[in-house]
């Protein structure tokens, strides 16, 4: 990777998807073996955050979901020197495809409880994962219509 590369942020989404007392997560095969995460992924040219993030969480999980708020924006520098931007949402569970086949990489989506997910630290995916719910958690909850696509 050129040190021009590294210098650029790569922007993703995550999606908190509530359901009860219950958040989707994904279980994801990494370098560093089977992490957890939110559903997420990248920003794809000429996609707007909102449909990136719906995207992300049917490839995923394959669940349509409804976002219903912004959470935050969160950047992380990864070890290796790799900057990310997370825009980070939540969303209400509409539906679920059981036979839709899940992006490469994904092994299984469940369901776990804030709590099991702290008790699962060591396996997330990144520090933004435990932040974004912990923000969730404490009331961060803003408009979509902060996350606006500008056109010409």
């Amino acid at each position: 990777m050129t040190e021009a590369a590294l210098r650029l942020p790569r922007v993703t989404v995550a999606t908190i998807v509530v359901r009860g007392n219950e958040l989707l997560f994904v279980e994801e095969e990494s370098p560093q073996g089977l992490v957890l995460n939110q559903p997420a992924g990248h920003l794809e040219p000429g996609e707007s955050l909102l449909d990136a993030a719906a995207r992300e969480t049917l490839e995923e999980s394959a669940w349509s979901v409804r976002l219903t708020h912004l959470v935050g924006i969160y950047q992380w520098r990864a070890p290796g020197g790799r900057d990310y931007v997370r825009v980070g949402f939540v969303a209400e569970p509409l539906s679920h495809d059981p036979v839709r086949e899940l992006d490469d990489g994904i092994r299984r989506a469940l369901w776990l409880t804030p709590a099991q997910m702290r008790a699962e630290r060591d396996r997330l995916r990144s520090p933004m994962v435990e932040r974004l719910v912990d923000d969730w958690l404490g009331g961060s909850r803003f408009p979509l219509a902060m996350a606006r696509t500008v056109t010409a």
